[in-house]
């Protein structure tokens, strides 16, 4: 069973940046649509970005655009999320989730489609 694990959360001061990791082990990640969702205390999951399983097509989160960038290591078998100019409503425990139904970014981000396969977590803080 695929087994997703996150890191490179932190607690960062407004206007910082985090590059969050997802990696899995004995499972490649090829062929899986990847997504990035986060949840704040008290609010229901929200799809960040989503990078496609083949031809690198992705999709953000309008409150993320120009901030945030996925990307995905075939090789080295991991997604990234490269988070920038952080700010405090960015916080939240950010997940990353496989698809292998490989659904549309949109579909997936939007969880249109339920990612089948989910990470634990990794805390992201912005404050001051």
């Amino acid at each position: 069973q695929l087994q997703l694990v996150e890191s490179g959360g932190g607690l960062v001061q407004p206007g910082g940046s985090l590059r969050l990791s997802c990696t899995t082990s004995g499972f490649p990640l090829n062929g899986y649509s990847i997504g990035w969702f986060r949840q704040a205390p008290g609010k229901d999951y929200e799809g960040v970005s989503c990078v496609s399983h083949n031809d690198g097509r992705t999709y953000y989160a309008d409150s993320v655009k120009g901030r945030f960038t996925i990307s995905r290591d075939f090789a080295g078998n991991a997604v990234y999320l490269q988070m920038n100019n952080l700010k405090p409503e960015d916080t939240a425990v950010y997940y990353c989730a496989a698809d292998p139904s490989r659904p549309t970014v949109q579909n997936l981000c939007l969880m249109n489609e339920y990612p089948d396969y989910w990470g634990q977590g990794t805390q992201v803080t912005v404050s001051s």
